[in-house]
């Protein structure tokens, strides 16, 4: 997959393009259905698979005092788009004056003119344009002028709700990870990349790599069995997920995410890592000392052992 920072320097062939259009956080099932759908048409008409999605999310600019993160990064993004065979992805910067963009010009200037677009597949929520007024129906009435065809895809269901970024991101939070990996279709993760940490957690006889999840919605404190995706490569793990309670105080404290791989020497500082959830292992506690805490470890890294 060719990845494109703005709109400026893309060259789309005679043939046209297969489009569709939005943030993706979370690249859900919903997602997936509609990304999917984009690759196999264009493939069947002869078509290049574009996908068009912006960063920063249109929320922290319309809405900047929310304090929402997003379910991935941009990064994590991007790998999943990836996955599914898209041709490209255009990576558009979000921006108060992009958004005041009138629908006609949107369609006008980027997907006939840039993108030669032949076919878009949306789904029935999609708005776009200024104020974000326009929806399928306004694209309906541009593609005759422009000449392309309108596909609009409805939403799925999955155990009993409309599959959604908002309730995924709820459901993660909560600590209900078996529904929103049924949400997501694949396993809730945190991608990111790791970074120096205090070292406790050599002296304990356990090192861990520190995770930075570049401010992805992460799951509640505590211990997981995790499967952890690290230059392709596979590693089965115990992860935690607190604040360090048996030596730190938790005032003004953010939550860590510490992984420890079985198996793994060598050096992960700068690396990035996908962490994915298997199981939830304990709840995190405070220890009365530090032998009490390692006896923990030890047989909470046996049990992750046998989940994974």
């Amino acid at each position: 997959m060719k990845v494109m920072h703005g709109l400026k320097n893309i060259k789309i062939p005679a043939c046209g393009s297969c489009v569709t259009v939005g943030v993706f956080d979370g690249v859900h099932a919903g997602h997936k259905k509609i990304i999917s759908k984009v690759v196999a048409l264009s493939r069947r008409l002869g078509m290049k698979s574009v996908v068009i999605t912006f960063d920063p999310h249109p929320a922290k600019v319309l809405n900047p005092k929310s304090k929402t993160p997003s379910l991935i990064s941009l990064d994590h993004r991007i790998r999943l788009i990836g996955e599914l065979g898209v041709d490209l992805l255009v990576i558009v910067k979000f921006t108060k004056a992009f958004s005041s963009l009138p629908a006609g010009e949107f369609v006008r200037n980027v997907l006939a003119g840039r993108l030669r677009m032949k076919r878009i597949l949306v789904g029935e929520n999609f708005y776009f344009g200024r104020r974000a007024a326009a929806g399928t129906a306004a694209l309906e009435k541009l593609s005759g002028r422009f000449k392309f065809k309108v596909i609009t895809i409805r939403p799925i269901k999955v155990v009993g709700h409309i599959v959604s970024s908002s309730l995924i991101r709820r459901l993660i939070t909560g600590g209900d990870l078996h529904d929103a990996a049924k949400l997501l279709s694949r396993p809730v993760s945190v991608f990111g990349t790791v970074v120096k940490g205090h070292g406790l957690a050599i002296e304990l006889g356990f090192p861990t790599a520190n995770i930075n999840p570049h401010h992805e919605v992460v799951p509640p404190c505590g211990v997981y069995a995790v499967n952890a995706r690290l230059d392709r490569k596979i590693y089965r793990g115990v992860l935690n997920i607190g604040l360090r309670p048996t030596f730190y105080s938790s005032r003004d404290k953010e939550p860590t995410i510490e992984v420890h791989l079985f198996g793994f020497k060598g050096d992960l500082y700068g690396k990035d890592i996908e962490v994915g959830f298997v199981k939830k292992i304990r709840d995190e506690r405070k220890f009365g000392s530090k032998e009490a805490l390692v006896e923990q470890i030890r047989a909470d890294a046996l049990l992750a052992r046998k989940i994974v």
